[in-house]
């Protein structure tokens, strides 16, 4: 675990498979901030409607927005799936986070699930919530943009 701390960008981060919104289930730690669409099921912590555009322009427009984040850094690309992962590191400490992005038809639009959660410790002051809600503001203007 303290082999995470020193690594730098993805390294040192464990192979992750593909996350399966449908059947997450979110961990009881105050850690993770889950953003689902409003038409899907299930327990997300935040929801937006559908944007009315395709998948692949959501896309796009997420790995837009995550290239352009500070300390963050590709960890692995589900193309089947339209998921992609990043590992975030904090200012501060270099902890490693985990943002999960799925574009997928969802009603008359495509639906974003977007998740973002710790590694280590129990609580992250609001940290994952305050990135999931500033990525959905960029996401949003770079649509906007297009």
């Amino acid at each position: 675990m303290i082999g995470l701390l020193f690594s730098r960008g993805a390294n040192g981060i464990p192979p992750q498979g593909p996350v399966d919104f449908a059947t997450l289930a979110l961990p009881p730690s105050p850690n993770t901030c889950l953003l689902t669409p409003t038409t899907a099921p299930g327990a997300g912590h935040l929801h937006r409607d559908p944007f009315p555009v395709t998948v692949d322009e959501l896309l796009a427009a997420i790995r837009a927005t995550a290239a352009a984040q500070p300390r963050t850094y590709p960890l692995v690309d589900f193309p089947e799936r339209h998921q992609a992962q990043w590992v975030a590191r904090t200012r501060l400490m270099n902890y490693p986070d985990i943002i999960v992005a799925e574009a997928a038809p969802a009603g008359q639009g495509t639906g974003l699930w977007l998740y973002s959660r710790s590694l280590i410790g129990w609580s992250d002051l609001g940290v994952n919530r305050a990135r999931v809600m500033a990525w959905l503001t960029e996401i949003e203007a770079r649509l906007r943009r297009r």
